[in-house]
């Protein structure tokens, strides 16, 4: 992709503004195309620029960023949006909600008690999130070709998943179609901040039939429950006289993430040996190649999504490059496909 990426601002700050500015600038492939003060302002300006990504703050005059998007999403159908956020309870919440909504992404912004260290994480995590949005998110991946094997109904009595930019949606998409009576626990690694995963789950749990929540260390590990990794925090299971129980710990970031997808697969392919099932949904990068290995090196299997139905076809495309798919579907079959292989025993 040669042409630059056209990037709207939308922040009621004017140094908020300058300081998104300045940041992107930075970099050669973006460029900035203008300017919003609030959401009346952004609408009109997106309508016009056609911008490939906006930047959209929350909490604005005239017209908030909620509501902003819902016409954005009408007016500029093809223009990615990226959420900023307060690190609030009530700033996650308002995120959650715009995720479900139809936003791809989101970014915390600067808190006073560390503004500088924020504004370092906005420009680490803005820009890469940008590209991969409009398919600069290449991961290179060495082939390892294991072999792809058929999947097989009641074989597999726990699943693992994956996710990250797009996660959201994609989750409500999948949780609400799954039966009451599903009979393993569901393991959830979504890369988001604290106060974000609590959020998703309690919303997760709204839209499906299962309990959803968010995983509490040491708590035993039941079927028909998802269990959502805080953020911060990697998620792991531990087994003790027989009963398997979570395990959450702050070990050091894979893939720059914590949680990460690698770490709740590797150790349920520790656990559950070739009874595990992993299922790798739309994000960026490649967390989860290596958990997906282990996966697959103890005889459990790996679904991923497809490239068409992915937001961004990064962590799906890392593990189907590297041979270790054994079925590649688009989200409107995943959920069926999962009532398949994981039948009532």
């Amino acid at each position: 992709m040669n042409k630059k990426i056209r990037v709207l601002i939308v922040d009621d700050s004017a140094i908020m503004r300058k300081l998104i500015t300045e940041i992107l600038k930075k970099d050669q492939v973006i460029e900035i195309v203008g300017e919003a003060s609030d959401g009346v302002q952004a609408i009109e300006k997106a309508k016009e620029l056609r911008p490939d990504v906006i930047t959209l703050d929350i909490e604005m005059p005239k017209m908030d960023g909620l509501t902003a998007l819902r016409y954005l999403k009408k007016e500029s159908p093809n223009s990615k949006i990226i959420m900023f956020s307060s690190l609030t309870q009530e700033g996650a919440k308002a995120t959650i909600e715009a995720l479900s909504l139809g936003a791809h992404d989101f970014v915390p912004k600067p808190s006073s008690k560390s503004f500088v260290e924020s504004v370092q994480k906005i420009e680490k995590e803005l820009v890469p999130k940008i590209k991969a949005l409009v398919g600069y998110d290449v991961p290179l991946v060495s082939k390892v070709c294991a072999p792809m094997r058929a999947l097989r109904p009641g074989l597999y009595r726990v699943l693992g998943i994956g996710v990250s930019t797009g996660g959201p949606q994609t989750l409500a998409e999948i949780l609400k179609e799954l039966p009451s009576n599903f009979p393993v626990p569901i393991l959830i690694v979504q890369h988001m901040p604290p106060l974000f995963t609590a959020q998703l789950a309690e919303r997760l749990d709204r839209v499906s039939k299962l309990k959803v929540k968010e995983a509490e260390d040491g708590e035993p590990i039941k079927e028909g429950v998802v269990y959502i990794a805080p953020g911060d925090y990697h998620m792991e299971v531990s087994l003790d006289n027989r009963q398997k129980h979570i395990k959450l710990h702050q070990g050091p970031p894979r893939n720059n993430c914590r949680p990460a997808v690698d770490v709740l697969f590797e150790s349920l392919a520790g656990v559950y040996g070739g009874t595990t099932l992993g299922l790798i949904l739309t994000g960026m990068g490649r967390d989860g190649l290596e958990g997906a290995k282990k996966i697959k090196a103890r005889g459990g299997g790996i679904i991923a999504q497809d490239k068409e139905t992915s937001v961004v076809y990064g962590m799906p495309r890392a593990v189907v490059e590297a041979g270790l798919a054994d079925e590649i579907l688009p989200l409107p079959q995943i959920p069926q496909r999962l009532k398949e292989l994981f039948r009532s025993y």
